[in-house]
C-alpha cells in the first residue's frame, strides 16, 4: 500500500525533506533562542527524516515557488548545492518536484508552507508553530490550493532546466559575493 504526502512552499524555505544540512542549519539559526546544540540536533533529525525519500511505499509531491529557490538564506555557493540536491531528488521514482515559475499569471498566493498527509491531515508551518489541521473541509482547502499551484508549475526536464538556470545565476553571483 502506498501513501502520499504533498507539500507546498512559498515562504522562503525549500522543503525540509529536500534541504541540505547547510540549508537546514541556516534556517534554524535564524531563531536566536536555539542553542548551537539544539540546531545541530534538530538538523540531524531532519536529515534522518529524509530517508522517506527512498521509501518505495510512499509517494512524495513537492511544489515550490521560484522565489523560494532564489532566496539567499545561505551564500550563493551553498544555494547551488541546494538546487543540485533538488534536481537529484527529482529523479527518484516516487518523488515529484514541481516549481511554480515567476513568469505567467498566478491565481493564488502562497501564504505559508504546508504538508498534506494522505488527504486526512495537513501540517501548516507558521513562524511560531506547526498546526495540525484535520477537519475534512479545511483539509480540502489545502488540497485545492496545492492542486492549483501544482497545475501552474513545471516538472521533469522543464523543472530541472529552471533549476539549472537559477543555479547558473548563483554561480555567476558567487564570484561577486
Amino acid at each position: 500500500m502506498s501513501s502520499t504526502n504533498a507539500s507546498a512552499t512559498g515562504d522562503g524555505r525549500s522543503q525540509t525533506r529536500s534541504q541540505t544540512p547547510e540549508y537546514i542549519k541556516a534556517i534554524l539559526s535564524r531563531y536566536k533562542d536555539l542553542t548551537e546544540e539544539t540546531v545541530r540536533r534538530t538538523a540531524s533529525v531532519r536529515i534522518e527524516r529524509q530517508e522517506v525519500l527512498y521509501d518505495e511505499t510512499k509517494t512524495l509531491q513537492f511544489t515550490i515557488t521560484e522565489p523560494v529557490l532564489r532566496w539567499l538564506i545561505v551564500p550563493p555557493a551553498l544555494m547551488v548545492v541546494q538546487l543540485d540536491r533538488l534536481a537529484s531528488i527529482s529523479r527518484l521514482p516516487d518523488v515529484d518536484i514541481r516549481v511554480v515559475p515567476l513568469s505567467g499569471r498566478k491565481h493564488d498566493i502562497p501564504n505559508h508552507s504546508f504538508v498534506i498527509r494522505d488527504d486526512r491531515s495537513v501540517t501548516v508551518e507558521t513562524v511560531h508553530a506547526e498546526i495540525i489541521v484535520t477537519d475534512p473541509q479545511d483539509v480540502a482547502q489545502y488540497i485545492e490550493k496545492f492542486e492549483g499551484f501544482s497545475s501552474s508549475a513545471v516538472s521533469g526536464d522543464d523543472m530541472r532546466a529552471l533549476l539549472a538556470e537559477i543555479r547558473d545565476e548563483f554561480l555567476q553571483e558567487r564570484e561577486s559575493y
